[in-house]
């Protein structure tokens, strides 16, 4: 297994989700493969640096949804085709960690124009949860309100080539 980390430049944008609809996501004039990956992201409540696994789920917040789009054509290596500015929607709500219990039990489903083109489980995380905060609060400290995408369980975009226009 092989991790990653990501981080938002400083005067990076996230796309923005209203009522069932992207907006704000702009493909930029540099790229022609703008594609989209479904994603949970973790909200962070209790900071910390080196938090175990076992103790990750206690840190904690909630979750959303997130729409990790990617250009392509720029992804030689992750991070250049991920931090354009613009291209990643989050939200446009919170679920509290209490509120859903274990994530594991949820699928997660992305839609584009009707058509159902990711469906998981997110028991099916290729990263669990608590590993993707064990590594990246071993890399930097995690503060409260910090956004963790935890990638795709399925059905890469990079696979599909089907790219956003």
């Amino acid at each position: 297994m092989r991790l990653a980390s990501f981080r938002t430049p400083a005067g990076h944008s996230w796309g923005v989700v209203d009522d069932d609809y992207i907006i704000g996501i702009i493909r930029p004039r540099v790229s022609r493969d703008l594609d989209f990956e479904g994603e949970l992201a973790v909200v962070i409540d209790r900071g910390g640096r080196c938090i175990s696994a076992e103790a990750a789920m206690d840190h904690v917040a909630g979750y959303a949804c997130y729409n990790d789009a990617t250009l392509r054509d720029w992804q030689r290596q992750f991070t250049p085709g991920k931090n354009f500015p613009g291209t990643g929607a989050f939200g446009p709500f919170i679920v509290t960690a209490d509120a859903i219990g274990d994530y594991r039990a949820f699928r997660l489903t992305t839609w584009v124009n009707g058509e159902p083109i990711q469906d998981a489980g997110l028991d099916q995380l290729i990263i669990p949860i608590p590993t993707l905060i064990e590594y990246c609060s071993a890399l930097t400290a995690l503060a409260p309100g910090d956004v963790i995408a935890t990638g795709t369980p399925v059905d890469v975009g990079f696979k599909r080539a089907r790219f956003f226009s």
